[in-house]
């Protein structure tokens, strides 16, 4: 018998990430450790089965890698570039990587935020920023918290997704 893992928000302090941003840093990680259980096992086929009109697996790869992207460049005080646009507008749609490929550049992509939050001063989480075309408002702290959250909301959907697209689409 196994002994079960220790989630990471118990884990402690981060070596090189401030206190204060140890939270988002263990969300993300958790989302690091959920990524290969939720796709393991998953076809090509099935990473971009919709069922029911629910977006599927491979969306929520794509999407959670760029969104903290494009979240994280607004953390940075930076506007998105034409790249980042042109991801965005893929999103939705199926490419030739495989399930091994898309994981491991998701993952990437969440290691570099992990990264990016422990280079962060402290002292300038509450300097504002910009966000998107329009220029709303927020600060550093909210969109760095954001990109966690958000990343969050898909692995969630991400498991209920793969599980009726592997149980019943076998």
């Amino acid at each position: 018998m196994s002994t079960p893992q220790i989630e990471p928000w118990l884990r402690g302090l981060i070596e090189g990430v401030h206190p204060a941003l140890t939270p988002i840093a263990h969300s993300l990680m958790q989302v690091i450790e959920d990524l290969p259980r939720v796709v393991n096992g998953l076809t090509k086929g099935q990473l971009w089965t919709s069922p029911g009109g629910a977006a599927p697996v491979g969306f929520h790869l794509k999407h959670m890698a760029s969104s903290l992207d494009r979240l994280y460049t607004y953390a940075r005080g930076k506007k998105l570039t034409e790249e980042q646009f042109v991801v965005l507008r893929s999103e939705k749609e199926p490419d030739d990587r495989t399930v091994d490929e898309l994981l491991a550049a998701t993952i990437s992509r969440i290691e570099k935020a992990i990264q990016q939050l422990r280079e962060t001063n402290a002292e300038t989480l509450y300097d504002a920023r910009l966000v998107g075309r329009a220029g709303l408002p927020s600060n550093q702290l909210a969109l760095l918290y954001h990109g966690a959250e958000h990343a969050q909301r898909h692995i969630g959907a991400m498991i209920a997704t793969a599980k009726v697209v592997r149980d019943f689409l076998k």
